[in-house]
C-alpha cells in the first residue's frame, strides 16, 4: 500500500473536520401529557415512566 511523502497539514486536517458538527438533540411534545422529552425516548412523569402518551411502569410505593 502506498504511503503519504509528505504529512498533511493541520488546516488540511481541520477542513476535513468542518463537516462534523455537533446538534442539539430532538425535543418533542407529548400529546397526551403536554411533557417536553427527547424523541423516540422513555421520560419520566409524577413516577411514572412514559412512552408515546402511555405508562410503560410505575414505581413502587416500597
Amino acid at each position: 500500500m502506498p504511503n503519504p511523502k509528505r504529512r498533511h497539514s493541520a488546516q488540511r486536517r481541520d477542513k476535513r473536520r468542518t463537516h462534523y458538527k455537533a446538534v442539539a438533540p430532538t425535543v418533542a411534545v407529548d400529546k397526551a401529557t403536554g411533557e417536553n422529552h427527547m424523541s423516540h425516548r422513555a421520560y419520566e412523569l409524577d413516577g411514572k415512566l412514559m412512552y408515546n402518551g402511555q405508562v410503560l411502569a410505575e414505581k413502587g410505593s416500597n
